[in-house]
């Protein structure tokens, strides 16, 4: 069966198939008149992150209980691949939210899922992913930034450089 050509054993469901169509329609319509412009002026591409969150296709990813669509591995690489085709700078927008909010969702308590996952799934709030040190660059295991715990606080010390989406996120996992 495996040299047939109706061997459907890696073909996308029906449910991801529809998703492309929307993210796809949507990422032309509203994302790819903007493309250009945002890449001419380095800017963060504001539209892209309003046609996103107005569709509730900015952070698929975002488990049901706390007011997301619970939507599996493929179908958030989907709205990130879609958006990527309009505008490659406007598909972090899917993508950071989810890399800054993974931490949270595997081990946060439910105290930190409900403050912090709910405002993301609302559109409310953007996450970003503070990784890359000056003498590191993106290599985890060379990260020098440290946090110590003063009593009931949390101090960070470390030199953080190139945050996608610095300046615009609510919430940055270091």
């Amino acid at each position: 069966m495996a040299g047939s050509t109706d061997f459907d054993l890696y073909r996308p469901a029906e449910e991801h198939d529809m998703l492309r169509e929307t993210i796809r329609a949507l990422a032309e319509s509203k994302i790819a008149p903007f493309a250009a412009e945002v890449d001419e002026e380095g800017r963060f591409p504001q539209e892209a992150l309003d046609a996103l969150v107005a569709s509730d296709l900015h952070a698929v990813h975002v488990p049901e209980e706390y007011g997301g669509a619970g939507a599996d591995a493929l179908a958030t690489v989907i709205v990130i691949e879609e958006v990527a085709r309009a505008c490659a700078s406007s598909s972090l927008i899917p993508a950071v939210n989810k890399l800054g909010s993974l931490p949270v969702i595997l081990s946060g308590s439910e105290e930190l899922k409900r403050k912090y996952l709910g405002p993301l799934a609302k559109g409310d709030a953007m996450f970003s992913y503070a990784l890359s040190e000056p003498d590191a660059g993106s290599d985890a295991a060379g990260m020098k930034t440290k946090a110590v715990r003063d009593g009931d606080f949390w101090v960070l010390n470390g030199v953080k450089r190139w945050i996608t989406n610095a300046g615009v996120s609510e919430y940055y996992t270091v």
